[in-house]
């Protein structure tokens, strides 16, 4: 077999539902599998998931993570390639073969990533990466990072240089989407089960690098929603990800002296508890009633399909209270829905149309006929 495609589910049916669909018309043509993992999900994605065809369902009794839940997976495949994908994904159709191939022209190959779009149609930082060691690190906490996203040492934490339109040699390959070739995972070991979630992708990518293999950013495109199976304003997203900074820290690089270190693991510590505090005060500002005016309102709806798909979708509108207009301009500052039919427009081409109205404004909507609902980053609507 050529791939297996690897997705850990936890309590985001729809979002699953949505990425399997994309995966599905990518994968037209390939030698492949579809493994879904799903971590003691509590929102009948075990019941939603066994009814779809051409999907091979792990149904784990307990939340073991990202790391051990794609594990079990990966031990249980047999292909050239194995794929990791985030539930919260849509590949475009065309991005799977292009991966393929790039790996197929180039043997030293062991991890390859992506051009990840966010759902406002811009391009994501960390589609290239570099490794955080403590010196890229450091620019990234103070700041030079932002400041100088294009220099070479101090803008490497996204490698921003590098081309959007050409493959490149990277560093570190986002597990949103990382596709890895199964020599290499049998020569350096599959993902570190130390880590819950987050950093597990950075380690990989480090140990492939070790191992003598290359790291490569190929432009194939995918939406990614970015944490949206993960609330980041929570106790416990603060706390798995900056423990999982330190752990890095702790394996490849405790050969340091402690003052380079020691500084580093109180930076760190000292972030969270920033991220952690804003997080509440945000929370208790909209407690309280004091989110931001745009926060409070409904957003626009601009459907872009076919007669049928506007009426079936102007009938969620009404049930929802969310109103329609006919141009992005009529929507002043409120945040607009832009809702397309994957089962009418091509997911390569709702990627690039998103790419023209890039705004933090004008998100991505998708109407799935089968199932009469809208899913949106922000929510579903049914």
């Amino acid at each position: 077999m050529k791939l297996t495609v690897v997705i850990v589910n936890y309590n985001v049916k729809y979002y699953v539902g949505q990425c399997i669909d994309s995966v599905r018309r990518a994968l037209q043509g390939i030698d492949s599998e579809i493994i879904v993992v799903d971590n003691h999900s509590r929102d009948g994605s075990v019941e939603y998931l066994s009814r779809l065809e051409g999907v091979r369902l792990i149904e784990s009794g307990h939340n073991l993570g990202f790391s051990k839940a794609n594990n079990i997976a990966i031990r249980q495949s047999e292909a050239e390639y194995v794929l990791l994908l985030n539930p919260d994904t849509i590949v475009a159709e065309d991005s799977v073969k292009k991966m393929l191939y790039f790996a197929d022209t180039h043997p030293k190959a062991g991890g390859i990533g992506v051009r990840m779009y966010n759902d406002w149609g811009t391009k994501a930082r960390e589609s290239r990466r570099g490794l955080p060691s403590p010196m890229t690190s450091f620019y990234k906490m103070v700041g030079l990072c932002r400041r100088m996203p294009l220099h070479p040492r101090y803008g490497k934490y996204y490698m921003g240089w590098l081309p959007w339109d050409a493959a490149s040699r990277i560093e570190v390959v986002s597990g949103a989407c990382f596709l890895i070739r199964r020599k290499a995972l049998d020569e350096v070991g599959v993902l570190d089960e130390d880590y819950f979630m987050y950093g597990e992708d950075i380690d990989l990518s480090y140990r492939l690098l070790k191992g003598g293999w290359e790291n490569w950013f190929v432009p194939a495109d995918i939406i990614h929603y970015k944490g949206e199976s993960t609330h980041k304003t929570s106790f416990e997203y603060v706390h798995v990800f900056y423990n999982a900074m330190l752990i890095f820290m702790r394996k490849h690089y405790s050969h340091l002296s402690r003052l380079v270190i020691w500084p580093l693991q109180v930076a760190v510590y000292f972030i969270a508890m920033l991220t952690l505090a804003s997080a509440m005060w945000s929370m208790m500002k909209k407690s309280l009633g004091f989110a931001r005016r745009y926060d409070k309102e409904f957003p626009m709806l601009i459907l872009e399909g076919s007669d049928k798909m506007k009426q079936r979708c102007r009938a969620i509108a009404m049930r929802k209270g969310l109103n329609l207009i006919d141009d992005i301009r009529q929507a002043g500052q409120q945040v607009v829905i832009r809702v397309f039919d994957p089962s009418e427009t091509p997911y390569a081409d709702i990627i690039s149309m998103m790419q023209q109205t890039a705004n933090e404004r004008v998100r991505l909507g998708l109407y799935h006929s089968d199932s009469d609902i809208i899913i949106t980053q922000m929510e579903i609507y049914e």
